[in-house]
C-alpha cells in the first residue's frame, strides 16, 4: 500500500471475483480516496497481466457501487416470485438459517441440502468448507449439464498424465518472457477457445498474442472465423461436438507418419501399441466427412503441430461439452505426449498449485488429504451419482448435477430439502432446461442465495438473500497454479460480507467442534503454511509470489528428477509411472481405456429425421468480453458494449431464410422457442447459429411471471439434460443442439 500526494491510498491486490466475475489472477492497483474506490488500474509489476486490464475491471466502480447492489440481508416477505422482501440483520439471517438447515439435517439427513455453485468467483473453497462442515456430500453445480466446466480436461489429463497442464507461455516465472528459462512455443493449437476475449481457467488470452509476436504459428479449431482463426496458419472449421474424431485424426497421421517424439513415447509411455491400433479407424478421409474439416487441412494440422517443438494447446470448455466429454479431452491430451510436448519450455507445463497451497480440494486425493480417508468415504456413500459413475466417486467431490435435478423431482433415492445458491445464477446462467430447475427450486422447503444483486434465480425462489462482498471488499486467498495470491480489503460496501466470511461462520454454527479458526484471515494463514508465509507478509510485497527453483511445483521436466511422484522415483504420478495412452483409471472406472469418437445426442448423423425439422446446429455460450456468463448486464459501460441478445447466423443462411441484419427472430426446437436479435455475418458456420447464453433484462420486472424477461430470451431452455457421458462428466449438449430460425412477424 502507498499514498500520493492528495491523501488517495493504492492498495494492490489480486482480482477473484465478484465483481471482474472471472477466474482472475490479475494483479491490479485499488485507488482509494476517503474510504470510496474512485479508480482501478492494472498492476504493471505483476507478472500475469503486466499493467493490463479487461473491460469489466476498469468499470469495477460502477459495479461497486451500482445503486441495484445488494448491501444487506433480507428474508422473503410475501410468497416466492412475489418480489417483497424485508431487510434483516445478520444475526437474524444467521440465526433463521441455522434454525432450518438444521432441523432438516435432523430429520432428513445432511445429503438432504444441495449446496450449489456457479464458476468464476473464488468459492470452491468456501462452498466446500461449509457443506463438510454440515455433512452434506452434495457440492453441486446444479444446472450445468454433465458437470461439463474443466472437470471433463481435469479428469482426463489427471488420468493420462496424473497431472493437470496447461499451454505454457512463460505464466511460471516473473521475467516472463524474458525468463531464460522459457522457450516460446513454435505452434499453439488454439481448440475451441476464442482467448482474447476470455480469461479462462487461470489463463489469458493475451498470453498467445504475445507468443505470437515471437514467433507462434497458430492453428484455430472452432466453428467460428474468431479474431485468433483469421490470424491462424489453418482454421479448422468443424461441426460442433466432432473434436474428438479430430484428434485422433490427428493422432493418427502423427503415428503413422512416425512424426511422434519417439525418444518420449519409448521411455515415457505406457499403451502406444494399443493407441495407435485405435487410430487406424479415424482416417482422415473418414473424419473430414464427421467434421466437415477438408482432409487436408487434418493433414497439414497434425504435421504442423507435430513438427514444431515445442508446440502447445490451449483449449476450452466446447471439448467439455462433446459427447463423451472426458474421452475428447483424453484424445487432445494424448496428441501433446505422442509429441513429447509435456512439462517442456514452450509445451504444455504441468500445473500444480503454488507451493502445494490448495484453495480447494480439486481432486478425490486432495479432498481425503484434507479431511480423512473415512470422512471422505462416508461423503461418497450418499453423493448424488457416485453409485452410478465411478469416476464421480473417485475423482472429483462434486454431485452429478443431472441426477440431482431429477432426484429433487421425484425425491429418490432420498428427498432433497434444501438448496444453498451461492455465486450462481442457476435460471438466468448455467441451467440446461431451465424449466424444469424452475420447478425443482420451487419445490424445496428453504433456499438461500448469496449473490451480489437480485437476478432471476434469487427472485424466483430465495428465501434469504444474502450480500456478497466484491473483491475490493474482502480477504482471500488464491492458489491455482501461480503464482500464490492473496486477495486484499481495500473498502467497505453497506453491510456485505464476503463468501469466506459468510461460510467460516455458518460452519462453525453446524460444527463447533471441528471449525477452529476465529476469522478468515487465521484461516487462510492455516492454508498458507507450506509457503511459509502469512496473508499480511504476502500483502506487503504486493500480493504474489512465485515458487523457487526446484519445487514441484515449478517446471520444467519433473518427471526426470523425480518431482511428480510421492516416493520421488522418475516419472509420472500415474499407477504405471507413465504417461497413459491406456488409461488404467479409465479401466478401472470400467471405461474404454482408449479414447474413441460419439456423435452429438441430436445431429445429422444420429438424428436425420429431427434435422429435416431443425436444420441448424445451435452452440451456444461464445464469451463477451464485457460480460461474464449471466454478470454485468446491468453495468452502463458494458451494456453499451454488449447491448442486446442476439443470434449469430451466416450472410448466406440468413438470405434464404429473408433475415436481415439487426432484426428479431425466433430461435426454436422441439423443447420450446425463445427471441433473438440477428447479427447476420460471414463469421459463422453456413449450418450453425451462437446464440450466447446468460442473458435476462436486469432493467425489467423481476418479479413472477417476468423474472427479468428469461422465459422470452434465454437460450437454456432449448438445451436438454440427461446427455451426460458415459463417465458422468461432460456431454452437456449446449453446442450441439439442432434448431430453427424464423423471423418475427413484428419486430420486438
Amino acid at each position: 500500500m502507498n499514498k500520493d500526494q492528495e491523501g488517495e491510498k493504492i492498495v494492490r491486490t489480486t482480482v477473484w471475483s465478484p465483481g471482474a466475475g472471472c477466474h482472475g489472477g490479475c494483479g491490479v492497483k485499488l485507488h482509494v480516496k476517503n474510504g470510496r474506490l474512485v479508480k482501478v488500474e492494472g498492476d504493471e509489476n505483476h507478472p500475469w497481466n503486466q499493467g493490463r486490464l479487461c473491460p469489466r475491471v476498469l468499470a469495477l466502480t460502477q459495479y461497486v457501487y451500482h445503486p441495484d447492489r445488494l448491501l444487506y440481508p433480507m428474508k422473503r416477505a410475501g410468497e416466492r416470485g412475489e418480489g417483497k422482501w424485508t431487510r434483516i440483520s445478520w444475526d437474524e439471517a444467521f440465526d433463521t438459517i441455522e434454525k432450518k438447515l438444521k432441523e432438516i439435517r435432523d430429520q432428513f439427513g445432511a445429503e438432504s441440502v444441495l449446496f450449489c455453485q456457479g464458476t468464476g468467483r473464488d468459492i470452491g473453497g468456501p462452498i466446500s468448507f461449509l457443506a463438510y462442515a454440515y455433512g452434506s456430500p452434495n457440492w453441486v453445480q446444479l444446472g450445468l449439464a454433465g458437470q461439463s466446466c474443466y472437470t471433463p480436461r481435469l479428469a482426463a489429463m489427471f488420468a493420462t498424465q496424473g497431472d493437470y497442464a496447461v499451454l505454457d507461455a512463460g505464466q511460471f516465472y516473473e521475467k516472463r518472457y524474458d525468463a531464460p528459462e522459457w522457450t516460446p512455443p513454435k505452434c499453439i493449437i488454439v481448440w475451441a477457445n476464442n482467448p482474447v476475449p476470455t480469461c479462462p481457467d487461470a489463463f489469458h488470452g493475451h498470453w498467445v498474442v504475445e507468443c505470437m509476436k515471437r514467433g507462434a504459428k497458430v492453428i484455430t479449431v472452432d466453428t467460428r472465423t474468431t479474431w485468433m482463426a483469421s490470424r491462424s496458419e489453418i482454421h479448422l472449421q468443424i461441426r460442433p461436438g466432432t473434436d474428438g474424431a479430430l484428434a485422433l485424426a490427428m493422432a493418427h497421421v502423427i503415428i503413422n507418419e512416425k512424426l511422434y517424439d519417439k525418444e518420449f513415447v519409448e521411455n515415457w509411455t505406457f499403451g502406444f501399441d494399443e493407441l495407435k491400433e485405435r487410430v487406424q479407424e479415424y482416417t482422415p478421409e473418414r473424419v473430414s466427412a464427421i467434421t466437415w474439416a477438408p482432409k487436408e487441412k487434418i493433414i497439414n494440422a497434425a504435421r504442423l503441430y507435430a513438427k514444431s517443438k515445442p508446440a502447445s494447446i490451449h483449449w476450452g470448455l466446447p471439448v467439455d461439452q462433446c459427447p463423451e466429454g472426458t474421452t475428447v479431452a483424453q484424445a487432445i491430451a494424448h496428441l501433446w505426449c505422442l509429441t513429447g510436448n509435456l512439462d517442456i519450455p514452450g509445451g504444455e507445463v504441468i500445473a500444480r498449485p503454488a507451493f502445494g497451497v490448495t484453495t480447494y480440494p480439486f481432486s478425490s486425493h486432495e479432498l481425503t488429504a484434507l479431511y480423512g480417508e473415512e470422512f471422505v468415504k462416508k461423503l461418497t456413500g450418499k453423493r448424488i451419482g457416485a453409485k452410478v459413475y465411478p469416476m464421480v466417486a473417485n475423482f472429483r467431490g462434486w454431485a452429478q448435477p443431472d441426477m440431482a435435478v431429477d432426484q429433487i423431482l421425484t425425491g429418490d433415492p432420498y428427498p432433497i430439502k434444501a438448496a444453498w445458491i451461492q455465486t450462481t445464477n442457476i435460471l438466468g446462467g448455467q441451467a440446461a432446461d431451465t424449466r424444469k430447475h424452475y420447478e425443482a427450486l420451487k419445490k424445496l422447503d428453504f433456499n438461500v442465495v448469496v449473490d451480489t444483486f437480485h437476478n432471476p434465480t434469487s427472485m424466483a425462489v430465495a428465501d434469504i438473500v444474502l450480500p456478497a462482498a466484491t473483491f475490493p471488499e474482502k480477504e482471500s486467498f488464491r492458489s491455482w497454479w501461480a503464482p500464490l495470491s492473496v486477495v486484499v480489503p481495500a473498502i467497505k460496501v453497506g453491510e456485505c460480507k464476503s463468501d469466506w466470511e459468510i461460510n467460516l461462520e455458518l460452519a462453525r454454527r453446524f460444527n463447533p467442534g471441528a471449525i477452529r479458526y476465529k476469522s478468515v484471515k487465521e484461516l487462510i494463514n492455516d492454508r498458507l503454511k507450506p509457503a511459509g508465509v502469512t496473508f499480511d507478509e504476502l500483502a506487503a510485497e504486493g500480493s504474489w509470489m512465485m515458487p523457487p527453483e526446484g519445487h514441484s511445483s515449478k517446471p520444467y521436466r519433473r518427471y526426470e528428477k523425480g518431482l511428480l511422484r510421492a516416493d520421488g522415483k522418475p516419472g509420472f504420478n500415474t499407477p504405471t509411472g507413465k504417461v497413459e495412452f491406456w488409461s488404467k483409471k479409465y479401466e478401472e472406472w470400467d471405461l474404454d481405456p482408449l479414447p474413441y469418437y460419439d456423435e452429438p445426442p441430436e445431429s445429422e448423423v444420429r438424428t436425420p429425421e429431427l434435422l429435416k425439422e431443425y436444420p441448424l446446429v445451435m452452440a451456444t455460450g461464445r464469451r463477451s468480453s464485457v460480460y461474464f456468463h449471466s454478470e454485468h448486464r446491468m453495468i452502463p459501460w458494458m451494456r453499451e458494449i454488449d447491448p442486446d441478445p442476439i443470434v449469430e447466423i451466416n450472410t448466406k443462411t440468413a438470405a434464404d431464410l429473408g433475415i436481415g441484419d439487426g432484426e428479431w427472430v425466433y430461435v426454436e426446437n422441439r423443447r420450446g422457442r425463445i427471441k433473438r436479435k440477428a447479427k447476420v455475418t460471414p463469421t459463422i458456420h453456413p449450418k450453425v447459429v451462437m446464440v450466447p447464453h446468460g442473458w435476462w433484462y436486469p432493467e425489467t420486472d423481476g418479479r413472477e411471471p417476468n423474472l427479468f424477461g428469461i422465459w422470452d430470451i434465454n437460450c437454456n431452455q432449448l438445451i436438454p439434460t440427461g446427455t451426460q457421458s458415459r463417465s458422468g462428466f461432460g456431454g452437456g449438449a449446449y453446442k450441439t443442439t439442432l434448431c430453427r430460425v424464423r423471423k418475427l412477424e413484428k419486430e420486438r
